[in-house]
């Protein structure tokens, strides 16, 4: 993985492609090629490190080419390397691949029986000559059928072949492939980014689906060579978010879009004065949700804090019992879930292969199926049994911000229509609730007005060299995602507790060396978290203490404040996130560290 394109029409295909590539930087990835037709066969051209470096090899003697493919790699299967690199190649087969071969080691043996030698440490190259071995006594097509059916594993693949070079055959099982139809031309990615400024007519290509391009158009058939015929969508020109707009970086562009995000997240869903949230949008059946006995809830990273935060909304405003998962560990534990029972998976692009994998094993056991998932026409929006798109806008930094507040606002949504199709919530609490949802936007602009004082504090912890993030209830995972931006944007160790399990280990850390962020809300616990400060500050720790600004004179030992203006206990888990992305935002840049593309994250992991 992690980034793929193909381009086959009347332009420049090799300028396409390396634009393609640029439009996938976000994923994330360490090195990066391109293949084209030319006078001697396939050409290939490839290098460790980002799109610019690439262009520096591909101008140098610029190539003229009507057919490309290209790829940005984040390793799996060997070090980041120009000979690991992809595109990769045999004989007359060149390909580029996402996914990972699980079978690779045997059929590398009974390749390498046959006679060929293998150049990278890489699953894609046995791909390569396992293509290049059917051709010898097979058309291209028949081929690459041929070789997917001996290859075990998760794939999107673009083929080239010199002996056919005016076709492109791309093909996909278990990760994301996507047809764009423009007028004389036709590109084939792992995602729509990377050609929709050309198009927005996209096919959307399933499990097992094998398209060939050529200059006259495009076939879709399955592995065993019959045609299929697959919708044609239209997805509208993306809001305003491609470029940095003037910030220095992609990562504070989007989190200062977060009151735009929300207030997009919200848009014809709420019904304000009747307290309502509108069942229409989740395309959810009432019905269905009153048989609902428990709710699981999968999901990776950043996606898995928002579900936990979510689990204490469900279950305390609509009194429904909530499981969480990682998604990487829900289909190995032989989960007890059935027809009574709703899975939701949150996943920010649609195509997590983990979070796909626990979605499909929920349905498979007979449970209904709910995404919330950014990405228009990902795979598992198109598999879930109903769909919440939280229309946060493209979130190009690696680390997710804006998608992750957009995240807690619709388990905030989902919450209320369980809590009012089960009659835990009455209208005029619901009403209460919605109206203070409304005022969110406005108040994280405010703390965006402070960013100020957060750069402050940054100023003063960027050489630490350890963090804690504490924090208790609703805020526990809001600790947690504090300390994973932390970690991915600045390379620091950081780590996220339950406040109360503070003296049950992590105490054993503090010292002045390891500054400690508080989370503090207002009721029962707070008492008990202001406990954990003094305790901190007892054993010469720094402490630093994000509260509501009403409460801020309750604290006496913090050695900073960090403010947030006042609201519900569920919506201060959404302010609270604000605050600790610009602080991770601000330590990383004081640190030189590239936050938009931190070393070895990709934005969206389609493999386990």
């Amino acid at each position: 993985m992690c980034g793929i394109i193909g381009y086959i029409g009347r332009e420049d295909a090799v300028d396409l492609v390396v634009e393609g590539l640029r439009h996938l930087e976000y994923r994330g990835y360490d090195s990066a090629g391109v293949a084209f037709p030319a006078d001697n066969g396939i050409e290939v051209r490839r290098c460790k490190g980002k799109i610019k470096d690439l262009e520096a090899i591909v101008y140098n003697d610029k190539p003229a080419a009507n057919v490309a493919i290209g790829h940005t790699r984040w390793a799996t299967h060997g070090v980041p390397s120009e000979y690991n690199a992809h595109p990769h190649s045999s004989d007359n087969i060149v390909l580029v691949h996402n996914g990972i071969i699980e079978n690779y080691l045997d059929l590398k043996k009974d390749l390498t029986d046959l006679g060929y030698r293998f150049t990278s440490e890489t699953d894609t190259e046995v791909l390569c000559h396992l293509i290049d071995r059917y051709s010898r006594d097979y058309t291209f097509e028949e081929a690459v059928r041929m070789a997917l059916k001996d290859a075990r594993g998760a794939y999107a693949i673009l083929v080239l072949s010199a002996s056919d070079p005016q076709k492109i055959i791309g093909v996909r099982k278990d990760s994301p492939l996507v047809l764009g139809i423009g007028e004389g031309e036709f590109f084939l990615a792992s995602d729509v980014p990377a050609f929709h400024a050309r198009t927005g007519r996209v096919i959307f290509l399933e499990d097992n689906d094998m398209v060939v391009l050529s200059p006259e158009g495009y076939r879709i058939m399955d592995l065993s060579g019959n045609t299929l015929e697959r919708e044609i969508e239209f997805i509208p020109p993306m809001a305003a978010g491609a470029d940095k707009g003037g910030y220095k970086h992609y990562m504070l562009k989007e989190i200062h879009e977060q009151p735009r995000a929300l207030s997009d997240t919200l848009r014809g869903r709420i019904f304000p004065e009747r307290g309502e949230v509108n069942l229409g949008e989740f395309m959810l059946d009432e019905g269905m949700l009153r048989g609902i006995n428990r709710i699981f809830i999968g999901a990776c990273g950043t996606s898995w804090h928002a579900a936990l935060a979510g689990k204490y909304m469900i279950e305390q405003i609509a009194r429904v019992p909530v499981e969480v998962d990682l998604a990487s560990e829900f289909r190995y534990r032989s989960p007890l879930i059935g027809e009574k029972d709703l899975f939701v998976s949150i996943t920010q692009s649609g195509e997590t292969a983990d979070t796909l994998a626990a979605q499909r094993e929920a349905k498979r056991r007979g449970a209904q199926t709910l995404s919330i998932c950014n990405a228009l026409g990902a795979t598992s929006a198109r598999e879930a049994d109903a769909v919440f798109y939280t229309h946060s806008g493209p979130e190009i930094g690696v680390a997710s911000t804006k998608a992750f507040t957009s995240q807690l606002f619709s388990l905030y949504l989902f919450s209320l229509i369980m809590a009012r199709i089960g009659g835990s919530l009455g209208k005029q609490d619901a009403v209460g609730m919605i109206a203070e949802l409304l005022r969110v936007p406005e108040k994280i602009e405010k703390i965006i007005g402070s960013e100020d004082a957060i750069v402050a504090v940054a100023k003063e912890l960027f050489k630490a060299k350890d963090f804690l993030y504490l924090g208790r209830g609703i805020l526990h995972p809001i600790a947690l995602e504090g300390a994973l931006k932390l970690k991915e944007i600045s390379y620091i160790h950081a780590e996220g507790y339950p406040a109360g399990e503070m003296k049950h280990g992590p105490i054993a850390l503090i010292d002045e060396d390891v500054p400690v962020v508080f989370l503090v809300q207002s009721g029962v616990l707070k008492e008990k978290v202001l406990s954990n400060i003094s305790e901190v500050k007892a054993r010469g720790g720094r402490a630093v203490v994000v509260m509501s600004d009403k409460l801020l004179g309750e604290v006496q030992q913090a050695d900073y404040t960090i403010g947030i203006p006042d609201t519900n206990p569920y919506l201060e888990a959404v302010l609270m996130a604000v605050p600790l992305q610009l602080l991770a935002y601000h330590i990383g840049v004081l640190r030189g560290c590239d936050v938009d593309q931190p070393r070895n994250l990709a934005k969206s992991v389609t493999v386990e």
